[in-house]
């Protein structure tokens, strides 16, 4: 009975802190408050002293996780809506998420290999760059550990939303298709929703790439197992 009470105890933590942190974020839209730092952090000051590990967590929070697979269906919406975005700047599109795409597994494996990390963790950090369902299912196909990964790609999130406000003071990205580009393959979801505080089409860009760079990982992810072997 205890076991079954802390489970539901954990799943309030993290639903309501995520429902309770959400609106300071709106009011104050910067990296270190985004809910999947906010969150995070939230769970670790109350779990630590509690003695509460992340296998344990993630156990008492499965069907959280669970939900994500019927969210992956949803990615076919942007698509569809913006399919004629995507009939009018395929090129430079599949340009940005092909490089962007080489260019995250490439430098999570070789600074991984150069860390001295175990060939698990580097298998579950090379989907770190595209969206939690889709970067999950990668990492079970190429030897990773899913729920490693997820928590990569949070990072990844958080991460990317920092770098990409400060890139977009530093760099002259002047057109919207760059702009949203940069935060959707860099930073997936949560670069997503920064991207819509850029602007409306930044944000439908960034919507497209994140999918298609998360939908190129699959298709990839065989290869790339192989690969690895």
């Amino acid at each position: 009975m205890r076991a079954e009470l802390l489970s539901l105890v954990w799943l309030a933590v993290t639903v309501g802190g995520y429902y309770a942190l959400k609106p300071v974020y709106r009011r104050h839209p910067r990296w270190w408050t985004s809910p999947l730092l906010t969150v995070p952090l939230l769970l670790a000051l109350l779990g630590l002293p509690l003695g509460m590990n992340y296998p344990v967590y993630i156990q008492d929070t499965h069907w959280l996780v669970l939900m994500l697979g019927p969210a992956t269906a949803a990615f076919a919406l942007p698509i569809f809506r913006y399919r004629a975005l995507i009939r009018a700047h395929w090129p430079a599109l599949m340009a940005g998420v092909l490089g962007g795409s080489a260019m995250a597994i490439a430098s999570a494996w070789v600074l991984a290999t150069w860390c001295g990390l175990d060939d698990s963790v580097r298998r579950s950090l090379l989907a770190r760059s595209i969206t939690t369902p889709l970067a999950m299912l990668v990492s079970a196909d190429i030897g990773g550990v899913p729920e490693l990964t997820a928590l990569f790609v949070v990072i990844t999130g958080v991460a990317g939303i920092a770098l990409g406000e400060l890139l977009l003071r530093c760099l002259p990205l002047r057109s919207a298709l760059a702009r949203g580009a940069l935060f959707g393959v860099g930073a997936h979801g949560a670069g997503t929703a920064k991207a819509y505080d850029v602007g409306t089409e930044e944000g439908s860009v960034a919507s497209l790439a994140m999918v298609l760079a998360g939908l190129l990982n699959v298709l990839l992810a065989p290869t790339l197992a192989s690969l690895l072997r």
